[in-house]
This record gives structure tokens, C-alpha cells and sequence, in this order.
């Protein structure tokens, strides 16, 4: 089938070069892994863990704390106590998800003593697991958690946020904060009141080729994940996860006065079946060394599930360039209920108590097209995963994340006024572009330095607020998950490989920074200092843009990193306030079922039972459909491992059931390519939750 014509944002990446379908059958695959942080190195004490040593540098360190004023703050706690105990037991590694869960009992054995928490500020030394170190520089009153053994009561470690020791009994402490206007992690956040200033760590663990380009270049052919993933040799995607984003860019995300990270994340975390090349589970490591960094700095966490079974969007982040099969064709209610599979394992990992402070927002679908789903057939699931989730979590304010869904690229925003009315704490995600808009972009940016700077891209993103503003009232709580300063669509694979633009002037020059004079850098800090102030709560995407190959940031306008070393990037977020005048802001009081009060969990909106009675494409009742049979095995996700505490993935004790799994017997066609499949027989069931 064709690919369809779609324009919303970013759907741009929907082009006629898709990958090849696959026609492999898709079969459960059960894989357990688990992961270690490195202990601290023991032997024998050196000079400098002698008692007169250490009395003598405790001197030195006092006067030089006082003298430079570091926030270091040293907190002592009794080894044998635990703030780290989970909800269920069990072995925690696969089956029913009645395995799982955490516990904790002291220093499990170690060497007895105390333990001592150390707090860094501006100015701290952090040493990374790899040794490295670098300077923590926070000009906005933030500091960083780390944790360290006290043993015999010497440090084995040198303090100030280093990176590989961790307090025996407390190495979950969620006493970190990025700023002096952010709440710590321990501490409330308010919705209405605290402003999100957030950034995506995009191009991480779901690739697109506009991020990392240099990556791509070097397998011809390669256009999304799929292909790149059949083409790569080994290794080639763990180095990346290794290297594209390490602890410091935390650290300076923290320090550019951010305090929430959106971390888009694939299915293929958990698990993958046979057929899909996906590296499977291989970055689940790498996620949870960014929930530790996101932890140890104080940055609230929105995890975006950005890649569905069978694609939601057919755009290339999605994991496969192509056509839809998320509800929609022959096995959208299968690659659903599999959806919801995947949704189910996250949810239980993150309801922990180990996590449920840095993961304040689970994204469970980015960008799912409703124009083809159909809002009747998304606004069903939604419900049934809203139902499933507060399920696990309980009902109310502090039980779990808040579940946020994409608008869909809606164009009347009026429609999601009233969306599940009486819902526990469920957001609205825009992602307002102006890049993909197919305009020749005529109106110029660089138009001075002065008042005037940025034209007429400045009222156009002031606009946006009125609808954020509305949508407050009319929805609930609302954010901009993805925006950036692209006001043209110029950008090195922006749009796709091998590329292309309807930008009427030179691409070449919005392609290389270096190249920009103070006029563009007005425009283009102007535009961004409007969105900023426009979108209230706000993710830019991205954080970083990787080089292209011949050494140079291909798309500049989509690099929150590079805008603050250009200065086209407000080093203070706080400083677009006012940017747009006239604008008068929510004033942050949401009706209480919006954020966990009275009333949530009491759904009053009129919604379709799941699954719904019919879904695009196959022309047949949706009860005709394949789904896949509720006994297969649950492969739950394993926290890291550190002595005497054990994560062990499962929250609720209560949540037994199985995973889908093929039905004997069933010949389904590709996941992945069944818009036009022929329907098969004696593939029917119910599609649930779970």
C-alpha cells in the first residue's frame, strides 16, 4: 500500500523509500539479563585512608569549603537502616508479574560503620565511572546527590559528586535539585505553579538520522532503526549508547537552569520478537544509568515510549519508515494489545519507590496518528491503558506517574476539551513545528538585532499560548513535548534520507552555525525566547545534534547544547518571561481531578469499550481480528545491581496475569506490513490489557 500523504509535524519523515517489509512470522522471544554497577575496589589502605591523613585533610577541606562557599553538606546514616523496600516479592526475572519488586537490609555484609551522604554544588569535582572528571558548574544554586561509604570512619573516596560508591542504606536518596526555584526530587511538585523547562534526549536510544547523521553515513541504505539495525556491525549501537549522551551532558543540562529531561525510549528496551532486528535489550542498561544521572542532579524524568509494535505513525522514529499497523489494517488490535504489553512492564519498573520521584511522566505513545487511527479507536485504547495503569499505581496524587498522550497533530484543539473527564492525572503533549509546514519560508528571521529581531516568527510563536492556556481550563495539564528553533526546514536529513527542502532561500547557510552573523543569532534567540515564554511547560527537541561527517552540526536549529555555546539559547530560561506581551498566564489552578484530587479515577466522558468495535482497513469487525493469546511470559526489567539492594522490576504483587503470546495454530501475516493482509481464521480473542 502506498504510504499516505500526511503533513503534520515531523510526518515529513513518511517518505517512499520505507524500509523492506519483512514477511518473518513474529514469535515471543524470552531473554533475561542482568546488570551490574561496578562495587567500589577494595584492598589494602593506602597512606591516604589513615586516620592522621584524613584528620589533616578534614582540616584542609573545611577551610576550603568555607572559602569558596561549595553547598557540600555531609549526612550521616546507620548502615543497617533501609529507605528502599518494594511492594512485592518474588524472583523478579520472567513469567506472571507476580515476580518482582525490591528490598534492601543495610550494607548486605559489608564492611560495618556509617555511611555519609555528599552534596556538590558549583564548582564540584565529579568523577565518572570511567575516571574522568569534570567541573560541576551551576550558577542557579542546584546541587547534585552522590553517596559514599563510610567505613571505619574513613571516606574511601574523594567527595564531591563522585560517581561509583553509594550509601549502603539509602542509595535511592532523592535529596538532589537542578536550581533554587525547582523542587527537590523528594520534595512536591505543583503543576500551574513549577514550570517544566525541559530538554529531549533525543537520537539516544531511538535513532533518527537527522541526529546522529555521521552514524547513518556510514551504512548506505540504512533510513530508520530497522535497516540501520540489519546493517550495523557489531557493537556499533552499545558504543553509541556509551558515548552520545555520558553524565556530563546531565550535568550541564542542570546547570543551564533545566530541570526535566523527556527521554524517549523503544519497545525493544524489553524485549523484541523473532523477525525485528531491533538490538534487543542491549540499552536497557543505558536507561537506567540515565534515571541514576537524572537522580543524582535533581532532573525530573518524562519517559516517552516513542516506538510501537507495528509503528504508530510510519514515521522513522517510530522504528520502521513506512505505513501504520498500530490499530489500523489486519493486526492493529494484535500490535495493540502487544502495546499495552510493553506499557504494562514499564509502568510496573517505574511505580517502584526507587523511581517513582524521578519518573513523574510515562508518555506512553509518541506521535500516534489519529488522523488514519481514528480518534473513537485511540481514545478507546487510551482509556483501556489509563485503566490498566491506574490499575497497578492505585488512584491519586503521588501513585504513580502521570500519563501523558500526543495530540495526534489535531488541527481543532477543541476536540480533546473533555478528554476522559474525570481521568487520574492525564496530560496533553503538543509538539508545535513550524518546520514542516511544505512553506517556502519567504518571511525573513534576520531582520536586526533590535526590538525588531526575528519578525514575524516571534508573534507567530506567541500565538501558541493561547491555545496552552485554554487547553488548561478545557483539558487539564498540558505541555509542548517537542519544539525547536527550526522556523524553516533546513537541517541535514531533517526530513529523511537522502533529504530534501522546500526552504526557498540556501539551506547551506541555516545548516552551518559558523556561518551565521549577529542578525540570524538575534532571529533566531528572538523566536526562541517567544516559544519559551508561549509554551509554559516546554521539552526542546533536542539536546544534542551529533556531527555529520565531514565534523560540523548539520541541523543547528535543533540543538538546545549548541544554541547555548552560540548564545542563540537563553542561558536562563526564566529571562523569556514577558517575551510575549499581552499574554496573561494560566494561573494554575486546575479542577482537582486533574491532578490526582477528588474526583480522579472516575471516568465521565462517554467512551468506546476496548477494543472498539471496528478499526481501519480490513473492513471486517474488529472481533474477526487476529490478537494473540494472554499466556505467555512476562520479561520483567531488572534494576542495577548494588549490594543489598535489589530492584527487581515489579511493583504490584497483585498483577499476575501472563503476556500475549501467538495462538497455536494462528498463520499471522507480517506485523509490521498488514494493512492489506487477508484476514486468517481461528486468530480471534480478547485483545486486553493484559
Amino acid at each position: 500500500m502506498a504510504a499516505p500523504d500526511l503533513d503534520p509535524p515531523r510526518a515529513s519523515y513518511l517518505m517512499d523509500n520505507a524500509s523492506p517489509a519483512n514477511s518473518t512470522t513474529l514469535l515471543p522471544k524470552v531473554e533475561q539479563d542482568d546488570y551490574e554497577q561496578q562495587p567500589h575496589p577494595t584492598g589494602k589502605r593506602s597512606f591516604v585512608k589513615r586516620p592522621v591523613f584524613w584528620i589533616g585533610l578534614a582540616a584542609a577541606v573545611v577551610v576550603v569549603v568555607l572559602a569558596v562557599a561549595l553547598p557540600v553538606t555531609l549526612i550521616k546514616k546507620n548502615d543497617n537502616t533501609s529507605s528502599s523496600s518494594g511492594a512485592s516479592t518474588g524472583d523478579g526475572d520472567s513469567g506472571g508479574g507476580s515476580s518482582g519488586g525490591s528490598s534492601g537490609s543495610g550494607n548486605g555484609g559489608d564492611s560495618p560503620g556509617t555511611s555519609v551522604a555528599i552534596t556538590g554544588g558549583d564548582g564540584s569535582k565529579v568523577t565518572m565511572e570511567d575516571g574522568t572528571t569534570f567541573t560541576y558548574e551551576n550558577k542557579f544554586g542546584g546541587y547534585c546527590k552522590s553517596l559514599f561509604a563510610w567505613s571505619s570512619g574513613l571516606f574511601w573516596a574523594d567527595a564531591e559528586c563522585w560517581e561509583g560508591v553509594y550509601d549502603k542504606s539509602d542509595p535511592y536518596n532523592d535529596g538532589a535539585k537542578p536550581n533554587s526555584w525547582t523542587p527537590a526530587l523528594n520534595e512536591t511538585w505543583t503543576w500551574g505553579k513549577d514550570r517544566a523547562y525541559g530538554v529531549n534526549l533525543g537520537g539516544w536510544f531511538v535513532l533518527e538520522p537527522f541526529i546522529t547523521p555521521a552514524l547513518f553515513d556510514k551504512y548506505p541504505g540504512a533510513v530508520d532503526e530497522w535497516t540501520f539495525s540489519q546493517a550495523m556491525g557489531d557493537g556499533v549501537l552499545e558504543d553509541h549508547y556509551n558515548t552520545f549522551i555520558t553524565e556530563k551532558d546531565f550535568a550541564q543540562i542542570a546547570g543551564a537552569g533545566l530541570n526535566y529531561i523527556r527521554l524517549p525510549i523503544p519497545f525493544w528496551a524489553v524485549d523484541t520478537w523473532p523477525g525485528e532486528p531491533f538490538l534487543e535489550r542491549t540499552c536497557w542498561k543505558y536507561i537506567l544509568k540515565a534515571l541514576g544521572w537524572a537522580k543524582k542532579y535533581g532532573l525530573r524524568v518524562n519517559l516517552d515510549l516513542h516506538t510501537i509494535p507495528g509503528s504508530q505513525n510510519g514515521y522513522n522514529h517510530s522504528g520502521k519508515l513506512g505505513q501504520v499497523d498500530f490499530l489500523y489494517g489486519t493486526m492493529g488490535l494484535a500490535n495493540a494489545q502487544r502495546a499495552l504489553h510493553y506499557i504494562r512492564i514499564i509502568t510496573e519498573f517505574i511505580s517502584q519507590p526507587e523511581y517513582t520521584n524521578v519518573v513523574q511522566i510515562f508518555g506512553i505513545v509518541n506521535e500516534a496518528l489519529l488522523t488514519e487511527i481514528g480518534r473513537p479507536q485511540l481514545t478507546s485504547w487510551y482509556k483501556e491503558a489509563h485503566d490498566m495503569i491506574r490499575g497497578i499505581t492505585g488512584i491519586g496524587e503521588g501513585k504513580g506517574p502521570y500519563i501523558s498522550v500526543h495530540d495526534g497533530f489535531e488541527g481543532d484543539m477543541t476536540q480533546w476539551d473533555g478528554f476522559l473527564a474525570g481521568s487520574d492525572r492525564v496530560m496533553l503533549d503538543r509538539h508545535p513545528y513550524t518546520a514542516f509546514s511544505d512553506s517556502s519560508f519567504s518571511d525573513p528571521i534576520a531582520t536586526g538585532t533590535g526590538d525588531g529581531a526575528g519578525g514575524v516568527w516571534v508573534a507567530a510563536a506567541c500565538a501558541w499560548a493561547d491555545e496552552s492556556i485554554r487547553l488548561s481550563t478545557t483539558f487539564g495539564v498540558n505541555f509542548a513535548g517537542e519544539w525547536s528553533n527550526g522556523w524553516n526546514d533546513c537541517g541535514v536529513y531533517l526530513k529523511g534520507i537522502p533529504g530534501s527542502s522546500t526552504f526557498g532561500g540556501d539551506c547551506s547557510v541555516w545548516e552551518d552555525a559558523s556561518t551565521w552573523d549577529a542578525s540570524m543569532k538575534a532571529g533566531v534567540a528572538a523566536f526562541n525566547a517567544a516559544q519559551m515564554d508561549a509554551l509554559q511547560d516546554w521539552f526542546f527537541w533536542t539536546w544534542k545534534i551529533g556531527n555529520t561527517t565531514a565534523g560540523k552540526v548539520g541541523s543547528p536549529l535543533w540543538s538546545y547544547q549548541l544554541g547555548l555555546e552560540g548564545g542563540w539559547i537563553l542561558k536562563d530560561p526564566r529571562e523569556a518571561k514577558g517575551k510575549c506581551a499581552g499574554v496573561t498566564p494560566f494561573p494554575g489552578t486546575y479542577e482537582p481531578w486533574m491532578t490526582g484530587g477528588a474526583g480522579a479515577g472516575t471516568i465521565t466522558a462517554v467512551v468506546q469499550e476496548y477494543p472498539p468495535a471496528t478499526i481501519s482497513g480490513p473492513g471486517v469487525p474488529a472481533t474477526d481480528l487476529p490478537v494473540y493469546a494472554a499466556s505467555g511470559t512476562v520479561n520483567t526489567l531488572p534494576g542495577p545491581t548494588i549490594t543489598g539492594h535489589t530492584v527487581k522490576g515489579w511493583f504490584d504483587a497483585g498483577d499476575t496475569a501472563l503476556g500475549p503470546t501467538p495462538i497455536a495454530g494462528c498463520a499471522y501475516p507480517n506485523a509490521w506490513d498488514a494493512q492489506d493482509a487477508a484476514v486468517p481464521t481461528g486468530c480471534t480473542g480478547v485483545a486486553t490489557a493484559i
